[in-house]
């Protein structure tokens, strides 16, 4: 880019060295970590000039931000073990919660992903990564996980952070490919829960829509036999500002969701 040019904004971010590709760049745009001469910079469409400059706030070794909505996770639910683990990770995009479970020790972790050419290049070389990519996680079985992952050891801790889509949808699919005992951590989205007529300017600002969206996938975790362990809110918040909820499950050692009624109202009230 010379002097006189000017670049999207998620194309400078990429050419400058800032972020990994343009896809990475769009990402950190969304999540609002993004600005340009110290203004915010929130459309990925944005012309930018050479001599402006752009930063991001926030940057640390881990390869997204939902690295530490997992460690949130992992200090909210200290009884998940992760070291030694065979983990699945639904949803693994660039793979943040993977190398989360990664440094804490897991055996191996099966990234998986709708889309393609996502995962970072240092998780996926790592030699404990199985990657699944252009797989639906609505379509697997024990089986079809095995033989697309290349391991047949079925995966007892499972983390999940899905978007464009409906927990409800693909819970019943992850259970029943896992082992019985498995570990459930979720990332609950009320964006991609509640219907478009619940979000406004991207956003679900209705507490009441944010506790059914929470309690919707906790009941349909109850009918694939899990049962709630632990509730927090996430330590960051997602996509446009909406607040995003996160549940340890577990067939044996969790309880009935009506037992977690008012922690899902405090953890969604405000």
């Amino acid at each position: 880019m010379t002097d006189l040019d000017d670049a999207r904004l998620d194309t400078a971010l990429a050419e400058r060295g800032i972020a990994r590709s343009r896809t990475h760049a769009a990402r950190l745009i969304a999540d609002g970590l993004v600005t340009v001469d110290g203004s915010p910079a929130l459309k990925a469409s944005l012309r930018v000039r050479a001599e402006q400059e752009v930063a991001v706030a926030g940057l640390d070794h881990y390869v997204s931000r939902a690295a530490h909505k997992l460690l949130g996770a992992l200090e909210s639910f200290p009884t998940v073990r992760v070291a030694g683990a065979n983990a699945l990770d639904v949803g693994a995009s660039t793979g943040g919660f993977s190398q989360v479970l990664l440094e804490r020790g897991a055996a191996s972790v099966i990234a998986l992903d709708v889309g393609h050419a996502q995962l970072a290049p240092r998780i996926r070389s790592d030699d404990r990564v199985h990657v699944v990519e252009g797989f639906n996680a609505r379509d697997l079985t024990a089986d079809s996980l095995a033989a697309a992952s290349g391991t047949a050891v079925p995966p007892d801790l499972v983390v999940s952070d899905v978007s464009f889509i409906s927990l409800t949808m693909v819970l019943p699919a992850i259970v029943s490919s896992v082992a019985p005992d498995a570990d459930f951590v979720v990332l609950i989205k009320p964006q991609f829960e509640v219907g478009r007529t619940g979000i406004k300017e991207g956003i679900v600002r209705d507490p009441e829509l944010r506790r059914e969206a929470l309690s919707d996938v906790l009941w349909s975790a109850w009918d694939t036999g899990l049962g709630v362990v632990g509730l927090a809110a996430s330590p960051l918040l997602g996509s446009a500002g909406n607040h995003e909820y996160l549940a340890h499950l577990h067939r044996d050692r969790g309880t009935i969701p009506t037992e977690w009624r008012d922690a899902v109202t405090a953890l969604t009230t405000g």
